[in-house]
């Protein structure tokens, strides 16, 4: 299996146990049609960082309480944000199969997220490559809602980026990003090197999550 599909399987809480031919050819199949549904954009911008305190963060002009965070910035001068979207037609793709195939739905919403994270990481990789370049080293993506880290601060997050103009990534009155298949994240930019580059995950409180890496 490769990369993407061995995350869709780890999406649909397969763990280490064996996947049938059946599910594998679902997967393959959703991957098919998602390819023709999505339409992937990232918008970014790089703002000054300052910790003010062990629990208080300053990116840009916005004021985040989280101690998490302050930890995975610990030594940055400049932070990464950015936003992601799959676009909309990953979302009418779903909802058109929730009339008909449930089962279906589960797996496209598992190959999504993992089209997501694997978009992300390709993506990432070119901005390691650049921002090394600069001096600077990337810490872990971390996004709203990872450990103290509020996704009320989704709003402000794309207010700052511009999103839902640039490419119509917006967020609802309950913190929900859409089209749902989007993220927000941080990235540190720091004079030295982690060891992790990528995985929020070891900076997540919550070890038994049946998605942790």
């Amino acid at each position: 299996m490769d990369g993407r599909t061995l995350e869709a399987v780890r999406y649909l809480g397969y763990g280490n146990h064996a996947i049938d031919d059946c599910t594998l050819e679902l997967i393959s199949s959703s991957f098919k049609e998602l390819e023709t549904a999505e339409s992937r954009r990232i918008v970014y911008r790089i703002f000054d960082v300052s910790l003010e305190d062990a629990d208080c963060v300053m990116i840009g002009t916005m004021k985040i309480k989280s101690r998490k965070l302050g930890i995975n910035l610990e030594g940055c001068e400049r932070a990464v944000l950015l936003g992601a979207t799959l676009g909309t037609g990953v979302d009418l793709l779903l909802r058109r199969y929730a009339l008909t195939d449930m089962a279906r739905v589960v797996v496209l919403q598992a190959c999504a997220a993992a089209m997501l994270e694997e978009y992300l990481d390709d993506w990432q990789e070119d901005l390691r490559m650049e921002q090394k370049k600069e001096g600077y080293y990337l810490r872990p993506r971390f996004s709203p809602g990872y450990g103290d880290f509020s996704v009320e601060h989704q709003k402000e997050f794309l207010r700052m980026l511009d999103a839902p103009k640039r490419i119509g990534l917006s967020v609802t009155d309950g913190h929900m990003l859409t089209p749902s298949k989007s993220v927000t994240a941080v990235i540190g930019l720091g004079r030295y090197s982690v060891s992790c580059h990528q995985s929020g995950c070891r900076e997540c409180e919550k070890a038994d999550c049946a998605y942790r890496r």
